[in-house]
């Protein structure tokens, strides 16, 4: 469905934990095809922190914007506008550090950028053509967070409640929530609204067929 072009479309998706940001970009990328999508998921870009100990890096507060290597990111995005090649970073939620793999994301007609924090700087915003916000309820998302944690990262049920209450529900109202005044679409009730998501696609699939008219 995609022809030549000689611009990326850039989309958008934010929201906070658990609000299913993942639901509505994999739907983004079915509707377009994995073939033509380059996803950079800002969760790749945490700072490596290697110069910490274990626990120090434990103590950091990973809700907060300062904890992302946003120029990295920045320049990853540039790279891919540019039609060129990103090794992207693989970060560990266990160990609170970078992998020493990276992953090759290749350039693609369509770049999908991910994160609770994708909204809130201006300079990622400007690589945009589309910004996406899915919201959900605090309650649902809590839930989704804690069996998140529990099962893919090793985490006790002690440590997410003291973390949701200590920095990711605070900084969510401070930074994420705000965010959500420069969204261009508003899903609500989360990433299982199958109506709001048959309408996201069907315009990111509009919009593209514009871009390739043009």
């Amino acid at each position: 469905m995609i022809g030549d072009v000689s611009q990326p479309f850039v989309i958008g998706i934010a929201g906070g934990t658990g609000s299913g940001k993942t639901t509505v970009t994999e739907a983004v990328v079915e509707a377009v095809g994995s073939a033509h999508v380059a996803l950079l998921p800002m969760d790749n870009y945490y700072k490596a922190n290697t110069h910490l100990p274990l626990e120090e890096r434990r103590k950091l507060n990973y809700d907060h914007p300062e904890v992302f290597d946003l120029e990295l990111y920045l320049e990853d995005i540039r790279r891919l506008l540019s039609w060129q090649r990103v090794q992207m970073p693989q970060y560990s939620f266990k160990e609170y550090t970078r992998l020493a793999q990276t992953t090759l994301v290749k350039p693609a007609p369509v770049v999908v950028l991910e994160g609770i924090m994708v909204l809130v700087d201006a300079r990622v915003r400007e690589a945009m053509n589309l910004k996406v916000f899915v919201d959900a309820d605090p309650d649902v998302r809590f839930i989704r967070r804690l069996q998140r944690d529990l099962a893919e990262r090793g985490r006790s049920v002690d440590s997410v409640v003291r973390q949701y209450l200590e920095q990711v529900r605070p900084m969510h109202l401070s930074f994420v929530e705000p965010s959500k005044r420069y969204a261009d679409v508003i899903i609500p009730h989360g990433g299982r609204n199958e109506q709001a998501l048959a309408m996201l696609t069907a315009r990111v699939t509009a919009l593209l067929m514009e871009g390739r008219k043009a």
